[in-house]
């Protein structure tokens, strides 16, 4: 089994280093708060206490933070990564960041004798938890066929999707939550018809979910919705940054951004009204006070 590190222990990296540890890996933990860090040294992990030491004790390294901006401190910084890596390294960023960001890091990381994989990940808490989280992987399909069965222990095998080139995972996952904040805000807009039509959302999703309009968005957000629980699977203003990178994808692309652009502005008025720590799925919350239409 592999010597991994792991750096970023928040609501998915936790689960994802725990599920490492369960698959028989041996695990090395960095965060910058103590407490995560910790309870996975109870768990068996060993607790570093900078990047530079995990690139010194690890071939593989994960990475999971919050923005680019982080990724490239803990590789770049003054105690970051590269100052200790070994010829050989592979890092593995399962971040959402700008793909620019990720090709640059590669590019960096492979002038220091390392290889970068962009492969940021779907399935939130829920899927980290279960290790059943898809992988969007850019970069090498050399490097990530000998790390597969790293990534194995926390999604299945066969969402392990080599996509392409370096930043091509970037792209991909751009395109996972154009589609992921779209069909969020069609749901919404749904349950809200529902309710101002007298009509429980609730029979509305089940007859849905026997259709074609049937969707783990539904079967999943479509019920916190309508029940207001929005337990943080994912944050909403982690979402809020990743339709920024979407629609500057699109942007720079030269892809109209016509629905993308409307569900940002949804999601940053969630964040907006103070509920950025709530899940991304409160979005619907705006949807349901601008229609009158129940909710909190």
């Amino acid at each position: 089994m592999a010597h991994v590190g792991f750096i970023g222990l928040g609501l998915m990296g936790r689960p994802m280093a725990l599920n490492l540890l369960k698959h028989g890996h041996q695990v090395a933990v960095h965060s910058r708060s103590r407490g995560p860090v910790d309870a996975l040294a109870e768990a068996g992990a060993t607790a570093l206490s900078s990047p530079a030491e995990v690139a010194a004790a690890c071939r593989i390294i994960i990475t999971m933070l919050p923005d680019g901006p982080d990724v490239a401190l803990v590789l770049e910084g003054p105690q970051g990564l590269f100052t200790t890596l070994q010829p050989g390294t592979v890092i593995i960023d399962s971040s959402t960041i700008a793909p620019a960001m990720a090709r640059r890091l590669a590019e960096a990381t492979a002038s220091r004798g390392g290889q970068f994989l962009d492969a940021p990940v779907s399935g939130g808490e829920i899927g980290a938890i279960a290790g059943t989280l898809t992988f969007m992987v850019g970069g090498d399909a050399g490097t990530l066929a000998s790390v597969r069965p790293v990534l194995a222990a926390m999604g299945a095998p066969e969402k392990i999707v080599h996509v392409g080139a370096s930043g091509a995972g970037q792209i991909c996952k751009a395109c996972n939550q154009i589609v992921l904040g779209g069909t969020m805000t069609v749901v919404a807009e749904a349950i809200a018809l529902a309710r101002k039509n007298g009509v429980d959302p609730m029979k509305v999703r089940a007859a849905l979910m026997g259709g074609f309009a049937q969707s783990r968005v539904l079967e999943v957000h479509g019920e916190r919705m309508i029940t207001g629980n929005y337990k943080p699977g994912f944050k909403g203003k982690l979402f809020r940054k990743d339709l920024g990178i979407a629609v500057s994808s699109l942007n720079e692309a030269g892809v109209p951004a016509l629905a993308s652009a409307v569900v940002a502005q949804l999601v940053l008025a969630q964040v907006a009204q103070g509920r950025g720590d709530d899940d991304y799925s409160a979005m619907a919350e705006v949807v349901f006070r601008l229609a009158q239409a129940g909710g909190e």
